[in-house]
């Protein structure tokens, strides 16, 4: 277990790109008023919409923004990361850089007194079977490292293409209509109930699916809380309602913190 705090802000899934202007402005933002204000800040993953090494970011003056916003904040407030779907590529160097500290996943932290397990959440979507082989093979480190020796525009090309691919793409519209898909990319009760007793407690905290919500949970006797992380989305107001919000934890307890402007 990492130190304690009394205070925290989680955030997940902002998807960070160029073309999503104003949710990058509001991150910015986040990382000079909000964030500042706890002892600890945990970004659990998918912070980018994709990452292919952390030599790109050099040649991205988008990702050097963001490389400089988290330095900055790095200096304020620890401030913790743990690898997504999307950019579990990011390695020591852009850790180095922007002072940031990983976390393996899933992670059991204290915060305000109680003990929490914080994952990303696709390893907790065990119905996509698909989905979960593909995860155990982009994990393996030579697998990796063949990546990462590609010539930089080969590995844009491939995170695109797998981008496209509905198989291993966790859709923020028609896809996530469908019931079926709701429930084929949504976390399983018993894969939650394994890792809450794996780190012997019953708090656990996610993002991935973009549901935030808190769910009282039971599964054969054991019961747990669980809450679900938003994922930020303010440049598409003629698709989806925006949306962007923190789950902060201090002594008054749990609750989502909207970061949509008024």
């Amino acid at each position: 277990m990492i130190a304690q705090y009394a205070s925290a802000l989680l955030i997940s899934d902002l998807h960070l790109t160029p073309s999503m202007p104003l949710t990058a402005q509001r991150f910015f933002d986040f990382c000079e008023k909000e964030a500042p204000k706890v002892e600890a800040v945990f970004i659990m993953g998918d912070l980018f919409e994709y990452w292919v090494g952390d030599d790109a970011a050099l040649h991205s003056p988008f990702q050097l923004e963001v490389q400089r916003a988290l330095a900055t904040l790095s200096t304020k407030v620890k401030t913790y990361y743990l690898h997504g779907n999307r950019d579990f590529l990011i390695g020591k160097q852009f850790l180095s850089r922007t002072g940031l500290t990983l976390l393996s996943d899933p992670s059991k932290v204290k915060i305000a007194g109680h003990d929490y397990v914080l994952c990303h959440g696709d390893s907790l979507c065990t119905a996509d079977v698909g989905y979960q082989v593909f995860r155990t093979w982009v994990r393996k480190p030579w697998v990796q490292k063949l990546f990462l020796a590609m010539p930089l525009n080969w590995r844009r090309s491939i995170a695109n293409h797998l981008r496209s691919n509905s198989g291993i793409q966790y859709q923020r519209s028609a896809q996530q209509s469908s019931e079926f898909a709701r429930m084929k990319t949504n976390v399983t009760l018993a894969a939650c109930a394994a890792v809450l007793r794996d780190q012997n407690t019953d708090r656990l905290i996610h993002g991935h699916t973009h549901l935030p919500a808190h769910h009282q949970e039971n599964l054969d006797a054991q019961t747990w809380q669980r809450w679900v992380l938003s994922d930020w989305d303010l440049d598409h107001p003629e698709s989806t309602l925006p949306r962007a919000s923190a789950l902060q934890i201090d002594k008054a307890g749990l609750r989502y913190v909207s970061l949509v402007k008024a």
